[in-house]
């Protein structure tokens, strides 16, 4: 009788293809370097002292990490210090952005979205996993969506066992 008994998986037998977006997520350090750091008495930008301050950085320290540059301070900061501090770590960092961990996480996101070939979902039944170990930006989900609504069969959102179905083309 036990013979008879077959286990079925049904999930695998709706030909559902789970999209995990965390494994778009750019693998590297993410650093931060906070303007107020360069700057006098954590007020004001001298030229003379925060070019020595970025001549004094070693960009080996950032190779091959993705960099937020960011001013914690209650200071003005003209343009072209930014100019300075990026083209010091230039060359050894991944990727360099203006603003905080998040503004750097978003357009990571935002790069990998656009580069990813998701032809492979053409017609096909997706459930975008919910739930990661990574943190995703919101927005990500969203550029995730406009990507996939012209290709796809259906979408949904969760798990197989309990989902959201979004559209069906």
């Amino acid at each position: 009788m036990a013979e008879d008994f077959e286990i079925k998986n049904k999930v695998a037998e709706s030909g559902l293809v789970n999209f995990d977006l965390s494994q778009l997520v750019p693998k590297g350090e993410r650093k931060g370097i906070d303007l107020k750091d360069f700057l006098f008495q954590g007020l004001i930008l001298k030229e003379k002292d925060f070019r020595e301050k970025v001549a004094a950085i070693n960009a080996e320290h950032y190779s091959g990490s993705y960099v937020y540059i960011y001013n914690s301070a209650d200071a003005i900061v003209p343009l072209w210090a930014y100019f300075l501090l990026t083209a010091k770590i230039t060359g050894s960092a991944k990727k360099i952005v203006y603003g905080n961990r998040e503004d750097l996480e978003v357009l990571l996101m935002h790069n990998a979205l656009q580069t990813y070939d998701f032809t492979e979902l053409t017609d096909k039944r997706v459930l975008v996993k919910g739930c990661s170990d990574e943190s995703i930006p919101e927005n990500a989900y969203i550029e995730l969506v406009e990507q996939l609504k012209p290709l796809v069969k259906s979408l949904m959102f969760g798990e197989a066992c309990s989902n959201v179905p979004i559209f069906k083309n």
